[in-house]
């Protein structure tokens, strides 16, 4: 396979250490982007250096270290749109150093897919969520949860369903059996503790109209779990944390965030910059482990 993609993320957080302590046990063809004069790549690791000056003060917000995040995003891009590698794996950003770096997104997400062409979240690109027992697309992501619930649109879920549908048969050839999870209590208890179910029905109703194989809305407390135990796929779940909390809590080390909707395949692992522990030495390599060999289990067959 060509090898993939790899971008060491914010300077000043873990990205090279669990990078570079990923591949030290795996046999994957890479390409690694960052800056040479704040990492260290090890002898034989094909590394990409986009400048830089100076030494990395590990835990700290600065302008460079957001630009240095954006350079590697965008030479990886170079890449993977010439076909030199197949496929992307992102180490953490830092939404407040790539900001003062002067870029409007707020992350990983809407930066690749404005730099993709896709614009309208849910319909053309969505943050999905894939382990071993686990699997959710969110239908808002970096927003309020007032606003969240709020922006609830029955042709939002419809859409996002039969995105998520395209783009798993992609990945696993098979057609998945989803489910939307409800906002409120029980579900709304029939409108007794809250009327956005009414939306949710609207768009499950849309999207088994147009032949996605979808339910709901269920009540969240009893989805994930009914979901872990295999009666369904992926659940789409209303907003970010109603997801990531069961995703984080049964799986952190196996769970791999995915924007799907790209015409190339892009994961990262499900954590932050990890700024308390940045430069210590002590950061858990296990999920970019998992994260680089899941894209490369992936990689070839989402290029098809």
């Amino acid at each position: 396979m060509k090898p993939l993609a790899i971008t060491l993320g914010d300077p000043a957080g873990v990205g090279a250490e669990v990078v570079f302590k990923a591949l030290e046990s795996l046999d994957v063809p890479v390409r690694v982007f960052g800056s040479r004069a704040y990492a260290n790549p090890p002898p034989g690791i094909p590394f990409v250096d986009i400048g830089g000056t100076g030494a990395v003060r590990y835990g700290e917000i600065d302008a460079e270290y957001g630009r240095i995040a954006l350079g590697s995003i965008d030479a990886a891009l170079e890449a993977i749109g010439s076909g030199a590698c197949s496929a992307l794996v992102t180490a953490p950003i830092h939404k407040q150093a790539i900001a003062a770096a002067g870029s409007p997104y707020p992350g990983h997400t809407e930066l690749l897919a404005a730099r993709a062409g896709l614009h309208r979240y849910a319909h053309d690109y969505a943050m999905y969520f894939d382990s071993p027992s686990l699997r959710a697309v969110l239908l808002s992501v970096h927003i309020p949860l007032r606003e969240a619930v709020r922006s609830i649109r029955g042709d939002d879920i419809a859409a996002l369903a039969q995105l998520t549908a395209r783009e798993y048969r992609r990945l696993y050839g098979s057609v998945p059996r989803m489910a939307a999870a409800g906002v409120n209590p029980h579900a709304g208890e029939g409108g007794r503790f809250g009327d956005e179910e009414r939306e949710i029905e609207i768009g499950v109703s849309a999207a088994r109209t147009a032949g996605i194989e979808i339910s709901g809305p269920h009540p969240a407390d009893t989805l994930f779990r009914a979901a872990s135990a295999g009666q369904y796929d992926v659940v789409l779940a209303m907003y970010h944390d109603q997801a990531l909390i069961p995703i984080k809590t049964t799986a952190f080390a196996e769970s791999v965030n995915v924007t799907i909707g790209l015409p190339y395949l892009r994961a990262s692992v499900d954590h932050g910059t990890a700024f308390d522990i940045a430069g210590q030495g002590k950061a858990d390599a296990a999920p970019m482990r998992h994260a680089i060999e899941w894209t490369a289990r992936f990689a070839e067959r989402m290029r098809s």
